[in-house]
């Protein structure tokens, strides 16, 4: 089966990585932003990152017939230093017009703090001023129920932000509904420590449909699978889903989101 993978960090894997993901089906990609294992010092090095997930990566994933597209951002983990994601968001208009990138994000909040709330907003105020998709990064573990209903608070107070233009991704049990009825999008993370495996993805899609879900890898730094959305694709096989059930969320989730953005070209 066709797969979209909508939230993998293909900067941190190899090419071969790219190699096995053609083989399972892998038909495009989506790289957000984010954390580079340390914090960055300078604006100058997130302008030559986002010139990384602009030209390098496409052109690594083509070499294997896969579509690259992109998030920009600085990553919540690194929101603490306002002056710098100050920065590093002025930066960002001049790669909005490329072909490839689909919006802002994934930003969000790490450690529910203030200052990652303020920099969540300012990020916000430039998707709305140029009307970008927006992905959301909701924090991990203990964090991410409050953290998910700060997000929420702050998307619903904002007139502006329209939620059929928002996914709010690394969902789980207990904050996919009222991400779902805030009208939003939904991203599932197949990571195996902090956020959901295969079944429990397929656990959430029988409690709550496959309107406006998906599901991702966010393969990354760390332990992480780049093939965790073909083992969903397994996991639903073994459950008896019909493959246009799967299809969707896989597939067609994906997809419909991103042809929203600005840029899209089919």
């Amino acid at each position: 089966m066709d797969y979209i993978d909508p939230h993998v960090h293909m900067i941190s894997r190899t090419t071969d990585d790219y190699g096995r993901m053609a083989y399972a089906g892998c038909a495009a990609v989506s790289e957000p932003a984010f954390w580079a294992g340390f914090d960055r010092g300078t604006a100058a090095g997130f302008h030559d990152y986002f010139r990384h997930l602009t030209e390098v990566e496409p052109r690594r994933a083509a070499l294997f017939h896969i579509r690259h597209y992109s998030w920009l951002c600085i990553n919540a983990k690194e929101a603490e230093n306002v002056s710098l994601s100050r920065e590093v968001i002025a930066l960002i208009p001049e790669f909005l017009r490329l072909p490839n990138v689909l919006g802002i994000g994934e930003i969000g909040l790490n450690k529910n703090t203030r200052n990652e709330a303020t920099v969540f907003q300012e990020h916000l105020d430039l998707a709305m001023k140029t009307d970008e998709l927006v992905l959301i990064h909701t924090p991990h573990l203990e964090d991410k129920y409050k953290g998910t209903r700060m997000i929420l608070d702050m998307l619903k107070n904002d007139p502006r932000v329209k939620p059929h233009r928002v996914c709010v991704d690394h969902v789980e049990e207990h904050t996919v509904r009222p991400a779902l009825d805030g009208g939003f999008w939904v991203g599932m993370t197949l990571y195996p420590t902090t956020k959901c495996t295969p079944a429990r993805a397929a656990d959430i899609v029988e409690m709550v449909g496959t309107d406006r879900v998906m599901v991702n890898s966010a393969g990354d730094w760390g332990k992480s699978d780049p093939l965790a959305v073909p083992e969903f694709v397994q996991e639903m096989k073994r459950r008896g889903h019909p493959d246009a059930v799967t299809r969707k969320v896989v597939y067609e989730n994906p997809l419909a989101f991103w042809r929203q953005a600005n840029n899209w070209r089919e």
